[in-house]
């Protein structure tokens, strides 16, 4: 199954790690971290150009989505749920 993050980016639920809310980057210092890390390796990935609401981790690379947590939450369990 998959999972729309916003615009046109489409991931497998089968890569999906974790979904966070935006401020936990603001909140978090190892959060923080973790995201400096992907940078570096240029493993994140803006979706679209309005304000990111959440941060999706994937196996192999980190998405700042204009959708909130709690909507991509909701699209991740009822794909698991039911797949």
């Amino acid at each position: 199954m998959y999972i729309h993050l916003g615009g046109e980016k489409i991931i497998r639920t089968s890569e999906l790690v974790a979904i966070f809310d935006v401020s936990i980057e603001q909140s978090s210092k190892l959060s923080k971290q973790f995201v400096a890390g992907a940078r570096k390796r240029k493993d994140v990935e803006a979706i679209g150009e309005e304000e990111p609401k959440s941060i999706v981790v994937t196996k192999h690379k980190i998405y700042y989505s204009p959708i909130s947590s709690s909507t991509l939450k909701k699209r991740a369990h009822h794909f698991t749920a039911n797949g």
